[in-house]
Protein backbone atom coordinates (compact mmCIF):
# COMPACT_ATOMS: atom_id res chain seq x y z
CA UNK A 1 0.00 0.00 0.00
CA UNK A 2 0.83 3.54 -0.38
CA UNK A 3 1.89 5.62 2.70
CA UNK A 4 4.01 8.76 3.07
CA UNK A 5 6.58 8.97 5.87
CA UNK A 6 9.80 10.09 7.48
CA UNK A 7 12.87 8.52 8.88
CA UNK A 8 14.68 11.71 9.97
CA UNK A 9 13.65 14.97 11.54
CA UNK A 10 14.43 17.55 8.89
CA UNK A 11 12.94 20.86 8.03
CA UNK A 12 10.07 20.78 5.34
CA UNK A 13 12.38 22.07 2.87
CA UNK A 14 14.68 19.03 3.16
CA UNK A 15 14.04 16.53 0.03
CA UNK A 16 13.78 13.99 2.33
CA UNK A 17 11.43 15.38 5.32
CA UNK A 18 8.26 13.33 3.64
CA UNK A 19 9.35 10.30 1.71
CA UNK A 20 6.69 8.28 -0.40
CA UNK A 21 6.84 4.00 0.84
CA UNK A 22 5.15 1.23 -0.41
CA UNK A 23 4.33 -1.09 2.52
CA UNK A 24 2.67 -4.26 3.50
CA UNK A 25 -0.98 -4.07 3.69
CA UNK A 26 -2.00 -4.61 7.36
CA UNK A 27 -4.10 -6.69 8.79
CA UNK A 28 -6.35 -6.29 12.09
CA UNK A 29 -6.51 -8.38 15.27
CA UNK A 30 -8.62 -8.44 18.25
CA UNK A 31 -10.32 -4.54 19.03
CA UNK A 32 -8.61 -3.33 15.58
CA UNK A 33 -10.11 -2.76 12.46
CA UNK A 34 -8.92 -2.27 8.88
CA UNK A 35 -9.78 1.79 7.39
CA UNK A 36 -9.60 2.44 4.05
CA UNK A 37 -8.90 5.73 3.86
CA UNK A 38 -10.91 8.28 1.92
CA UNK A 39 -9.72 12.03 3.19
CA UNK A 40 -7.08 13.21 5.79
CA UNK A 41 -6.99 16.79 7.75
CA UNK A 42 -3.32 17.67 8.79
CA UNK A 43 -2.95 19.26 12.63
CA UNK A 44 0.02 20.85 14.20
CA UNK A 45 0.83 17.57 15.60
CA UNK A 46 1.56 16.25 12.51
CA UNK A 47 4.53 18.70 11.94
CA UNK A 48 5.80 18.49 15.68
CA UNK A 49 6.12 14.90 15.59
CA UNK A 50 8.02 15.46 12.05
CA UNK A 51 10.23 18.20 13.36
CA UNK A 52 11.27 16.73 16.29
CA UNK A 53 11.18 12.44 17.00
CA UNK A 54 14.18 11.61 15.65
CA UNK A 55 16.89 14.53 15.33
CA UNK A 56 20.01 12.62 15.27
CA UNK A 57 19.72 9.42 13.50
CA UNK A 58 17.11 7.80 11.26
CA UNK A 59 14.27 5.61 12.40
CA UNK A 60 15.02 2.21 11.64
CA UNK A 61 11.54 2.01 10.78
CA UNK A 62 9.50 4.51 9.02
CA UNK A 63 7.12 7.12 10.63
CA UNK A 64 3.68 7.33 9.21
CA UNK A 65 2.35 11.15 10.16
CA UNK A 66 -1.51 11.63 10.28
CA UNK A 67 -3.92 11.80 13.08
CA UNK A 68 -7.31 12.75 11.55
CA UNK A 69 -9.02 10.05 9.20
CA UNK A 70 -12.24 8.93 7.11
CA UNK A 71 -13.12 5.96 5.54
CA UNK A 72 -14.98 2.81 5.08
CA UNK A 73 -13.99 -0.65 7.32
CA UNK A 74 -12.87 -3.37 4.92
CA UNK A 75 -11.50 -6.14 8.09
CA UNK A 76 -11.94 -6.23 11.17
CA UNK A 77 -10.39 -8.08 14.40
CA UNK A 78 -11.39 -10.80 15.82
CA UNK A 79 -12.62 -9.31 19.43
CA UNK A 80 -14.53 -6.57 17.18
CA UNK A 81 -17.63 -5.55 18.39
CA UNK A 82 -19.22 -2.21 17.20
CA UNK A 83 -18.16 -2.40 13.76
CA UNK A 84 -18.48 -4.54 10.40
CA UNK A 85 -17.07 -4.35 6.93
CA UNK A 86 -18.69 -1.23 5.39
CA UNK A 87 -19.15 0.64 8.08
CA UNK A 88 -17.73 4.31 7.45
CA UNK A 89 -15.89 5.80 10.40
CA UNK A 90 -13.57 8.60 11.82
CA UNK A 91 -11.07 9.37 14.15
CA UNK A 92 -8.24 10.77 15.69
CA UNK A 93 -6.60 7.43 16.45
CA UNK A 94 -3.70 6.36 18.45
CA UNK A 95 0.24 9.07 18.08
CA UNK A 96 1.99 5.74 19.26
CA UNK A 97 0.93 3.86 16.14
CA UNK A 98 1.53 4.33 12.48
CA UNK A 99 -0.96 6.91 11.37
CA UNK A 100 -3.33 8.40 8.54
CA UNK A 101 -1.04 9.08 5.61
CA UNK A 102 -1.53 5.41 4.03
CA UNK A 103 -4.44 3.96 2.18
CA UNK A 104 -4.91 1.77 4.83
CA UNK A 105 -4.50 2.27 8.27
CA UNK A 106 -5.15 -0.21 12.00
CA UNK A 107 -6.86 1.23 14.63
CA UNK A 108 -8.47 0.42 17.47
CA UNK A 109 -11.88 0.51 17.63
CA UNK A 110 -12.70 2.04 20.74
CA UNK A 111 -11.17 4.94 19.32
CA UNK A 112 -13.26 5.40 16.21
CA UNK A 113 -16.74 7.01 15.81
CA UNK A 114 -19.84 5.83 13.24
CA UNK A 115 -19.87 8.39 10.26
CA UNK A 116 -23.53 8.60 8.65
CA UNK A 117 -24.11 8.51 5.05
CA UNK A 118 -25.24 11.89 5.14
CA UNK A 119 -21.72 13.29 5.80
CA UNK A 120 -19.20 13.94 3.68
CA UNK A 121 -16.06 11.39 4.11
CA UNK A 122 -13.89 15.60 3.52
CA UNK A 123 -16.19 16.62 6.23
CA UNK A 124 -15.68 14.48 8.74
CA UNK A 125 -11.87 13.95 7.94
CA UNK A 126 -11.31 17.35 9.53
CA UNK A 127 -13.12 16.94 12.63
CA UNK A 128 -12.21 13.96 14.69
CA UNK A 129 -9.01 15.28 16.70
CA UNK A 130 -9.82 19.08 17.33
CA UNK A 131 -13.31 18.06 18.17
CA UNK A 132 -12.26 15.33 20.94
CA UNK A 133 -10.14 17.90 21.54
CA UNK A 134 -12.39 20.61 22.40
CA UNK A 135 -14.93 18.43 23.83
CA UNK A 136 -12.55 16.56 26.45
CA UNK A 137 -11.33 19.93 27.19
CA UNK A 138 -14.97 21.70 27.85
CA UNK A 139 -16.78 18.72 29.26
CA UNK A 140 -13.96 16.86 31.32
CA UNK A 141 -11.65 18.94 31.99
CA UNK A 142 -13.71 22.07 33.01
CA UNK A 143 -17.13 20.50 33.17
CA UNK A 144 -19.14 22.96 31.27
CA UNK A 145 -23.19 21.95 31.19
CA UNK A 146 -26.25 23.36 30.26
CA UNK A 147 -26.64 25.12 33.46
CA UNK A 148 -24.01 27.76 32.77
CA UNK A 149 -25.59 30.73 31.41
CA UNK A 150 -24.86 33.87 29.98
CA UNK A 151 -23.50 35.67 33.75
CA UNK A 152 -20.70 33.66 33.08
CA UNK A 153 -18.27 34.02 30.18
CA UNK A 154 -15.52 31.81 28.50
CA UNK A 155 -12.53 33.20 26.57
CA UNK A 156 -10.82 31.29 23.89
CA UNK A 157 -8.01 32.06 22.65
CA UNK A 158 -7.56 30.98 19.39
CA UNK A 159 -10.79 30.66 17.92
CA UNK A 160 -9.68 30.60 14.21
CA UNK A 161 -7.74 27.62 14.54
CA UNK A 162 -8.86 23.81 14.53
CA UNK A 163 -9.42 23.37 17.88
CA UNK A 164 -10.94 26.84 18.51
CA UNK A 165 -13.19 26.56 15.55
CA UNK A 166 -14.89 23.50 17.05
CA UNK A 167 -14.82 24.54 21.11
CA UNK A 168 -16.79 27.59 19.65
CA UNK A 169 -19.61 25.83 18.12
CA UNK A 170 -19.84 23.36 21.34
CA UNK A 171 -19.83 26.03 23.92
CA UNK A 172 -22.46 27.94 21.94
CA UNK A 173 -24.44 24.59 21.46
CA UNK A 174 -24.01 23.23 24.77
CA UNK A 175 -23.99 25.85 27.10
CA UNK A 176 -25.11 28.93 27.86
CA UNK A 177 -22.02 31.29 28.29
CA UNK A 178 -21.13 34.30 26.86
CA UNK A 179 -18.12 33.84 24.54
CA UNK A 180 -15.78 35.90 23.89
CA UNK A 181 -12.05 34.28 21.00
CA UNK A 182 -9.31 36.17 19.52
CA UNK A 183 -8.48 36.80 16.52
CA UNK A 184 -6.17 39.40 13.94
CA UNK A 185 -7.15 39.19 11.00
CA UNK A 186 -10.11 40.64 8.77
CA UNK A 187 -10.71 36.66 7.65
CA UNK A 188 -10.20 35.10 11.11
CA UNK A 189 -12.43 37.53 12.50
CA UNK A 190 -15.23 36.87 10.13
CA UNK A 191 -14.37 32.74 10.58
CA UNK A 192 -14.68 33.32 14.28
CA UNK A 193 -18.15 35.14 13.70
CA UNK A 194 -19.58 32.83 11.45
CA UNK A 195 -18.87 30.14 14.20
CA UNK A 196 -21.25 31.61 16.95
CA UNK A 197 -18.55 33.82 18.92
CA UNK A 198 -20.18 36.95 21.13
CA UNK A 199 -17.24 39.03 20.72
CA UNK A 200 -14.20 38.73 19.06
CA UNK A 201 -11.05 40.45 20.44
CA UNK A 202 -7.80 41.54 18.72
CA UNK A 203 -5.29 38.90 20.53
CA UNK A 204 -1.94 41.49 19.87
CA UNK A 205 -4.21 43.79 22.95
CA UNK A 206 -6.10 41.14 24.97
CA UNK A 207 -6.14 42.91 27.98
CA UNK A 208 -7.33 45.98 26.93
CA UNK A 209 -10.09 45.07 24.40
CA UNK A 210 -11.44 42.67 27.07
CA UNK A 211 -11.39 45.86 29.60
CA UNK A 212 -12.48 48.31 26.52
CA UNK A 213 -15.44 46.13 25.73
CA UNK A 214 -16.29 45.54 29.56
CA UNK A 215 -14.94 42.28 30.39
CA UNK A 216 -11.98 42.69 33.09
CA UNK A 217 -12.25 38.65 34.35
CA UNK A 218 -13.51 35.80 32.67
CA UNK A 219 -14.61 32.54 34.56
CA UNK A 220 -13.30 29.77 31.89
CA UNK A 221 -10.54 30.31 29.45
CA UNK A 222 -9.74 27.68 27.01
CA UNK A 223 -5.95 28.47 25.58
CA UNK A 224 -5.71 26.79 21.92
CA UNK A 225 -2.15 27.97 20.77
CA UNK A 226 0.89 28.98 22.88
CA UNK A 227 1.11 28.59 26.33
CA UNK A 228 3.64 30.52 27.68
CA UNK A 229 2.97 33.36 25.57
CA UNK A 230 -0.24 33.17 27.32
CA UNK A 231 0.26 32.72 31.05
CA UNK A 232 0.58 36.28 32.34
CA UNK A 233 -2.78 37.21 30.23
CA UNK A 234 -4.48 34.36 31.59
CA UNK A 235 -3.13 35.12 35.21
CA UNK A 236 -4.78 38.57 34.84
CA UNK A 237 -7.89 37.48 32.84
CA UNK A 238 -8.87 34.98 34.63
CA UNK A 239 -11.45 35.08 37.89
CA UNK A 240 -10.97 33.79 41.13
CA UNK A 241 -11.89 30.25 41.77
CA UNK A 242 -12.15 30.14 37.76
CA UNK A 243 -10.76 27.34 35.59
CA UNK A 244 -7.80 27.48 32.85
CA UNK A 245 -7.31 24.78 30.55
CA UNK A 246 -4.58 24.66 28.27
CA UNK A 247 -3.54 22.23 25.00
CA UNK A 248 -0.13 23.50 24.15
CA UNK A 249 3.15 22.45 26.06
CA UNK A 250 5.18 24.99 28.22
CA UNK A 251 8.55 25.60 26.81
CA UNK A 252 9.77 27.35 30.00
CA UNK A 253 8.63 26.61 33.78
CA UNK A 254 5.27 28.15 34.69
CA UNK A 255 4.85 30.75 37.52
CA UNK A 256 1.94 28.55 39.14
CA UNK A 257 1.98 31.41 42.01
CA UNK A 258 0.32 33.48 39.66
CA UNK A 259 -2.88 31.98 39.82
CA UNK A 260 -2.34 30.80 43.45
CA UNK A 261 -4.24 33.46 45.31
CA UNK A 262 -7.01 33.34 43.25
CA UNK A 263 -7.65 29.54 43.56
CA UNK A 264 -7.74 28.99 39.96
CA UNK A 265 -8.05 25.39 38.60
CA UNK A 266 -5.56 24.68 35.89
CA UNK A 267 -6.51 21.29 34.01
CA UNK A 268 -3.85 20.05 30.79
CA UNK A 269 -5.71 18.47 27.67
CA UNK A 270 -3.87 16.10 25.80
CA UNK A 271 -6.64 14.28 23.19
CA UNK A 272 -3.99 10.95 23.07
CA UNK A 273 -4.32 10.42 26.95
CA UNK A 274 -6.74 7.76 26.62
CA UNK A 275 -4.83 5.72 23.80
CA UNK A 276 -1.64 6.56 25.08
CA UNK A 277 -1.93 4.90 28.91
CA UNK A 278 -5.06 2.79 27.72
CA UNK A 279 -7.42 4.66 30.59
CA UNK A 280 -10.52 3.46 31.45
CA UNK A 281 -12.29 6.04 29.43
CA UNK A 282 -10.46 5.22 26.30
CA UNK A 283 -13.74 3.86 24.61
CA UNK A 284 -15.48 7.46 25.54
CA UNK A 285 -13.88 8.89 22.32
CA UNK A 286 -16.19 6.39 20.29
CA UNK A 287 -18.97 7.94 22.36
CA UNK A 288 -17.72 11.40 21.75
CA UNK A 289 -17.11 10.96 18.31
CA UNK A 290 -20.79 9.38 17.46
CA UNK A 291 -22.13 12.31 19.57
CA UNK A 292 -20.74 14.93 17.26
CA UNK A 293 -22.10 13.02 14.38
CA UNK A 294 -25.02 13.64 15.24
CA UNK A 295 -24.62 17.40 16.38
CA UNK A 296 -23.28 17.39 12.68
CA UNK A 297 -26.14 15.30 10.93
CA UNK A 298 -29.30 17.44 12.62
CA UNK A 299 -26.68 20.75 11.77
CA UNK A 300 -26.58 22.11 14.73
CA UNK A 301 -22.64 21.84 14.60
CA UNK A 302 -20.71 22.14 10.49
CA UNK A 303 -17.23 21.31 9.52
CA UNK A 304 -14.21 23.15 9.71
CA UNK A 305 -12.99 21.97 6.59
CA UNK A 306 -11.81 25.35 4.95
CA UNK A 307 -9.36 23.45 2.45
CA UNK A 308 -9.13 20.75 0.20
CA UNK A 309 -6.49 19.40 -1.85
CA UNK A 310 -7.47 16.65 -4.64
CA UNK A 311 -3.76 14.38 -4.58
CA UNK A 312 -2.19 12.33 -1.81
CA UNK A 313 1.66 12.80 -2.24
CA UNK A 314 4.55 14.04 -1.00
CA UNK A 315 4.52 17.18 -2.66
CA UNK A 316 1.04 18.05 -1.64
CA UNK A 317 1.87 16.67 2.42
CA UNK A 318 4.69 19.23 2.01
CA UNK A 319 2.90 22.28 1.22
CA UNK A 320 0.28 21.48 3.44
CA UNK A 321 3.18 21.22 6.27
CA UNK A 322 4.71 24.88 5.18
CA UNK A 323 1.06 26.16 6.13
CA UNK A 324 0.33 24.53 8.91
CA UNK A 325 3.66 25.52 10.17
CA UNK A 326 2.87 29.25 9.37
CA UNK A 327 0.54 29.77 11.91
CA UNK A 328 -1.59 31.29 9.98
CA UNK A 329 -4.19 29.32 8.54
CA UNK A 330 -7.67 28.93 9.07
CA UNK A 331 -10.37 25.84 10.08
CA UNK A 332 -8.80 22.26 9.05
CA UNK A 333 -6.76 21.85 5.50
CA UNK A 334 -8.15 18.32 4.00
CA UNK A 335 -6.53 15.71 1.86
CA UNK A 336 -8.99 14.21 -0.14
CA UNK A 337 -7.46 10.43 -1.52
CA UNK A 338 -9.37 10.41 -4.68
CA UNK A 339 -6.10 10.79 -6.88
CA UNK A 340 -4.09 8.53 -4.49
CA UNK A 341 -1.56 6.81 -7.44
CA UNK A 342 -1.22 10.54 -9.01
CA UNK A 343 0.83 13.91 -7.57
CA UNK A 344 0.56 15.35 -11.40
Amino acid sequence: MKAIGFKKSLPISEADSLIELDLVQPIPTANDILVKIEAISVNPVDYKVRQNTNLLQPHDQPKILGWDAAGTVVAVGDKVDHFKLGDRVFYAGDITRQGSYAEFQLVDENLVGHLPESIPFLEAAAMPMTSLTAWEALFEKMKLDQEDTCSKSILIIGGAGGVGSVAIQLVKQMTGLHLITTASRLESKKWCKNMGADLVVDHRNLVGEMQQAGHEHVDFILNCVNTDDYWEIMSKLIRPEGHICCIAESKWALDLNMIRMKSVTLSWEYVFTKAIYITEGQSVQRNILNQLAGLMESKKIKSTLNCVYKKFCVETLKEVHRKIESGSSIGKTVIDFININSCT
